[in-house]
């Protein structure tokens, strides 16, 4: 029994069985991801055509990877490396901790208990952005058959998807209570920010939108926070 948060809450009390947690928590998040993926890919090529319009920049060209390497790499490095080492974090990992100083072991394990209960939301909310981006989905790029969404998720920021991709990578660090993911998760919001505006651009020269699109970004002026971005 630990008292947190002047709440009394029973946890583990096993690190092994908090690294299973965060380890089904990271696999789950990840099925669930590529699965998606795979599932809305077949449904927007039958729905609404193949992409006929794509980047030409070589920056252009190159940000789709470089933010789906930064999204993939650390929760693929943490699955592989974690149940191999008897559900202990290797050497390497324990030296990017993040300090326990400020935290007993049992508030440490609460946040992280809290961070895998977290993303189970975000998959929820990635869920609901998928759903209604719907035939729309491309990894960058303009459908034949392009349309504006602007409901669900949509109706409150323009890029729902890279927000809960931004908030999963915050999840991930309090989950493995490592500095490391920090890294992929500064890259991934840069990658975001770069590959969101050559988006946008794209959509601004297909003359079938681009006013839709225009007042839409007048009524939705965040990217990807409301109030800030």
């Amino acid at each position: 029994m630990y008292y947190i948060a002047g709440l009394t809450s029973i946890l583990p009390s096993s690190t092994q069985t908090v690294e299973g947690l965060a380890v089904f928590t990271t696999f789950r998040q990840f099925q669930y991801s590529l699965s998606r993926v795979r599932t809305i890919a077949t449904v927007a090529n039958a729905e609404a055509g193949p992409v006929r319009v794509t980047p030409t920049s070589f920056i252009g060209k190159i940000i789709t990877p470089i933010h789906a390497l930064s999204i993939l790499i650390p929760p693929v490095t943490y699955i592989l490396c974690v149940p191999f080492n008897r559900f202990a974090q290797p050497a390497w990992m324990q030296r990017m901790s993040l300090p326990d100083t400020y935290f007993k072991y049992e508030n440490e394990v609460g946040l992280r208990v809290a961070a895998c209960a977290a993303t189970f939301m975000v998959i929820r909310f990635s869920a609901r952005a998928f759903t209604h981006l719907g035939s729309q989905w491309h990894p960058i790029g303009r459908r034949e058959k392009s349309r504006i969404v602007q409901t669900g998720p949509y109706a409150v920021v323009r890029h729902p998807l890279y927000t809960s991709a931004l908030i999963q990578g915050l999840l991930f660090t309090l989950m493995t209570w490592s500095y490391a993911p920090l890294v992929g998760l500064g890259i991934t919001t840069g990658a975001s920010a770069v590959k969101l505006l050559v988006e946008e651009d794209l959509i601004m020269q297909d003359p079938a939108v681009a006013e839709e699109y225009r007042a839409y970004m007048q009524r939705v002026p965040a990217r990807l926070v409301p109030f800030l971005w």
